[in-house]
């Protein structure tokens, strides 16, 4: 399953990491539709809204399908067909869709067989692994990041080298209130059976007979992405094909602090070494920062966000209420000097 994401990149960046090419080979950003609604976030549940990417036809009909737009919905389908005044009143739980029965379930295939397919946005997602001890040790799941993405990016480039986010197959609807009002858009996370890494943090649930473990169903390359959104020249049949599992993810564990939904600063993505501390290693990208950190506690602390380091933007909006910001990027800059993350070996 998929119960939490983090997305925590500013509207302007998120939008040059989104860039791809159109029909005709053009490179293009997507256009965002009600940016202004666009909250980052370093824990979002559903319910929540977040950003997906769909095809610029279903907003403009005589618009090119391979165009992308960028819009914020709201996590958690409400089918197009329901008919009560208040979305909070459906009576079940539309944030993930099983592949296995998206086209049978009646909150799904009408919207699907429909064409109303996107791409849901994130750094990563998180999952839980239970412990032995009755406590669950929470996980933070994303596609391989090279080492230099985030040294390399610059204000003003032109080709986003950033971290590259994740993208999740989803289907979206419009729902209308019976009584007139503003359309209300939203959308589910289609999930398939985990690949082995996932399911290595499933282990002890499926083991107890509790069933198969579940992911989000990752679309991995823009070719993927460009025929999931293309609705008009890849037919339904066609694009189903895209879902499946993905073994090109990785992950490491992070502090049980992102439990809490209402926590929402860096300190939810930051690696955490289990059972054991630490010392923070010296590596170039360490004297970097550290360099930038000292300065900026010597500076004023009313600095602005604009005036941060644009590499590490993912990683600093607002400082934790528990561990000063400088605290929580020496815990994750001390594992720069190490891979990114290690897949479990059985």
């Amino acid at each position: 399953m998929c119960g939490r994401t983090a997305c925590s990149l500013a509207a302007d960046n998120l939008r040059r990491a989104c860039a791809y090419r159109d029909r005709r080979g053009q490179h293009r950003q997507p256009e965002w539709v009600r940016q202004e609604r666009y909250q980052p976030s370093y824990n979002k549940g559903p319910q929540s809204s977040g950003p997906v990417l769909l095809s610029r036809r279903h907003l403009h009909q005589d618009a090119d399908s391979s165009e992308r737009v960028l819009m914020d919905m709201r996590w958690g389908l409400v089918p197009s067909w329901f008919k009560q005044d208040n979305p909070s009143k459906l009576q079940f739980n539309t944030s993930n869709c099983r592949s296995d029965t998206m086209l049978s379930k009646s909150s799904y295939k009408g919207a699907l067989l429909k064409g109303k397919r996107c791409v849901v946005l994130a750094d990563g997602f998180y999952e839980w692994q239970q412990q032995q001890s009755g406590g669950k040790q929470p996980y933070f799941i994303y596609f391989p990041q090279t080492k230099d993405a985030m040294e390399k990016e610059m204000e003003g480039d032109e080709e986003w080298k950033g971290w590259r986010l994740l993208t999740m197959a989803g289907i979206f609807d419009c729902w209308e209130p019976p009584g007139g009002g503003e359309m209300l858009y939203t959308y589910t996370i289609i999930t398939v059976d985990a690949s082995k890494d996932v399911s290595f943090i499933h282990h002890r649930q499926v083991r107890a007979g509790k069933g198969v473990a579940r992911m989000p169903a990752i679309l991995d390359g823009d070719e993927a992405i460009r025929k999931w959104l293309d609705f008009a020249e890849v037919p339904t049949q066609e694009a189903v094909k895209l879902i499946q599992p993905t073994e090109n993810i990785v992950f490491h564990p992070v502090s049980t602090f992102v439990n809490n939904i209402r926590n929402n600063t860096p300190e939810c993505v930051a690696r955490i070494e289990l059972g054991a501390k630490k010392e923070v290693k010296a590596t170039p990208s360490n004297k970097l920062m550290m360099g930038w950190l000292k300065n900026s506690q010597e500076d004023s602390p009313q600095k602005k966000e604009n005036d941060l380091p644009k590499w590490t933007s993912q990683f600093i909006h607002s400082p934790s209420p528990k561990k000063t910001s400088a605290s929580v990027l020496q815990q994750w800059l001390g594992k720069q000097g190490q891979p990114a993350a290690k897949k479990h070996k059985a």
